[in-house]
């Protein structure tokens, strides 16, 4: 029996000699921190080689430029074919640029450029990054809407009961044609018991209208303009004020249409009549002293612009107050500005959207105020 035991001793005892010790393993980690230790010192030597901070050049130059002209936008010169109000105008599209540039840095491996474009992203956050929230909430006593409706609109009668249909309390609207006011007139008379049009403005209301008068807002300018009589200005208005009676008191409202800009290689940008009518503007709302004010309209420029900040330092936009996003509203299949506002002074901005397309050109847009 002994002799059939033997052999399976030295056995056993040989496995147990090469059993591993459960405890006193090595570490598994010494192979990848050797190997981060190597890529770390790569990295390194490849940055602090003298070539490498000269790449791509004109991405580096590029990119602090944009930071730059985001940064100092309202010195941007506005001699030559308004450049400044244009560049203003579309400012939150520079945004664009980053990713672009961004996508150049990296395929030419230029850590200057990637560290230059720290600027115009920090710049672009400063400035818009605000919207990119929704500060929109709960509450509110009255909602508001406004709309250019469009000259060439090929269904104003469907426009009409589609704003009727978002609940709207006062309704503007801009650029009523002769042969469609008619129109407006019937389709929202059921919605609306109570409106005035003046000119090619209008509103309409759910609570009693009061005091509705034109607004001059310099639209007739140079030696005829003097010699029009009084009905004849009225029938070209392009603004005016009126008094919307609400249980928390008066409400003074203003429909307005700004004149329009073109873009043209000749001129540039031009906006002459706009700025005039932004100007004249400008003091007749300084000149109002009601407690509430609302103005409505189709303004045919973005708030960013340094022409309307006779308007912007005397009421706020409810969209920046209190709107999810940019709002953008024209063109309407493809809106890349917010050219239609609400502002208020004296209430306090609930919540704004922008309205369902219709026939116009233009999207409408909507606020809930409260006070």
């Amino acid at each position: 029996m002994s002799q059939t035991s033997s052999p399976s001793a030295p056995a056993a005892a040989h496995a147990h000699a090469h059993a591993p010790a459960p405890a006193s393993a090595p570490a598994p980690t010494a192979a990848p921190a050797s190997a981060a230790r190597r890529l770390s010192r790569e990295v390194f030597r490849r940055a602090v080689e003298p070539g490498v901070w000269k790449r791509a050049p004109v991405l580096t130059g590029s990119a602090l430029l944009l930071g730059l002209v985001m940064l100092l936008h309202a010195y941007v010169p506005n001699r030559f074919g308004t450049v400044g109000s244009l560049v203003e105008t579309f400012l939150p599209w520079f945004g664009l640029f980053v990713p672009v540039l961004a996508a150049g840095a990296l395929w030419r491996r230029s850590p200057a450029a990637v560290i230059a474009l720290v600027l115009p992203v920090a710049v672009w956050l400063s400035l818009f990054g605000g919207l990119l929230a929704d500060k929109s909430h709960a509450g509110g006593d009255l909602t508001v809407a406004t709309h250019n409706v469009g000259a060439d609109n090929p269904d104003p009668a469907g426009t009409a009961r589609g704003l009727a249909a978002s609940g709207a309390d006062v309704l503007a609207l801009e650029e009523i044609t002769d042969q469609d006011r008619d129109v407006y007139e019937e389709e929202l008379a059921a919605a609306y018991p109570y409106h005035a049009v003046v000119g090619t403005v209008g509103v309409w209301s759910r609570l009693p209208l009061s005091d509705t008068r034109p607004v001059d807002i310099a639209t007739d300018v140079g030696p005829l303009a003097a010699t029009k009589p009084a009905d004849v200005r009225t029938a070209g208005s392009r603004a005016l004020r009126t008094t919307v009676a609400t249980d928390r008191g008066p409400l003074t409202v203003y429909v307005v249409h700004l004149g329009s800009v073109r873009l043209n290689p000749r001129t540039g940008f031009w906006t002459d009549s706009r700025d005039r009518n932004i100007r004249a503007l400008g003091d007749v709302l300084a000149a109002d002293r009601s407690e509430r004010v609302v103005l409505l309209g189709d303004l045919n420029g973005s708030l960013d612009d340094r022409a309307f900040d006779g308007v912007t330092s005397q009421v706020r936009s409810v969209q920046e107050a209190a709107g999810d996003g940019f709002g953008f509203s024209w063109p309407a299949r493809f809106p890349v500005a917010r050219i239609d506002h609400i502002l208020v002074r004296g209430v306090e901005p609930a919540s704004s959207w922008v309205l369902p397309a219709t026939g116009s050109d233009h999207l409408p847009v909507a606020a809930r105020i409260g006070w």
